[in-house]
């Protein structure tokens, strides 16, 4: 969701050009997870927009003011640019998936994974996250003569110490929260 939202650039490019010393890995449940945060990125806005339909109406009731009928104006066309943002980030995050499809390896979710993140919470606040994370470990643990290096937007939940220390148990030491960091580390390694 983070290059749907704009919020890492850099992303976007990294996954249109992988470097050919690097391969990417994803756990495919993040798919499923963006598509939902999809759904309520729409859902928000949508509020938004009977939020602002609302407010225009009371304003066009307002004959006299000058402010009033502005206001009218700009939230007609803020109603013009929620709905713009709301295409963009859904053409962006199909595109990203698309991208996805064809350019990293999806790691699968399978009943050991799953049973593994029941008996074993790193992340208690997000059941969602702590699977992803088992997902990542058994990914790591069946590739352990790799350089891995893990990048997520999400520092909250990822950034915890018993999370970092579980990554780096499966021989994942380098963390990037922004993609640029890691471009900036990976051109560093040449």
């Amino acid at each position: 969701m983070s290059i749907a939202t704009g919020r890492d650039p850099d992303a976007n490019n990294l996954l249109v050009s992988v470097p050919t010393s690097v391969s990417i890995a994803i756990p495919s449940i993040c798919c499923m997870e963006s598509l939902s945060a999809l759904e309520d990125e729409i859902k928000r806005r949508n509020r938004f927009l009977d939020e602002m339909e609302k407010q225009i109406s009371q304003l066009k009731r307002d004959k006299t003011s000058p402010s009033a009928q502005s206001l009218v104006f700009h939230l007609e066309q803020s109603l013009n640019e929620n709905e713009a943002l709301i295409n963009d980030i859904n053409a962006r995050l199909f595109t990203a998936l698309d991208l996805s499809a064809t350019k990293i390896e999806m790691i699968s979710l399978t009943a050991g994974i799953l049973q593994a993140s029941l008996n074993s919470i790193f992340i208690e606040e997000d059941p969602t996250d702590n699977l992803i994370l088992h997902c990542i470990l058994n990914h790591a643990h069946l590739h352990p003569h790799e350089v891995k290096v893990f990048l997520i937007n999400n520092t909250k939940e990822f950034g915890l110490p018993k999370v970092q220390d579980a990554l780096r148990e499966v021989g994942i030491t380098k963390y990037f929260s922004r993609t640029e960091d890691f471009l900036g580390w990976l051109q560093s390694q040449s």
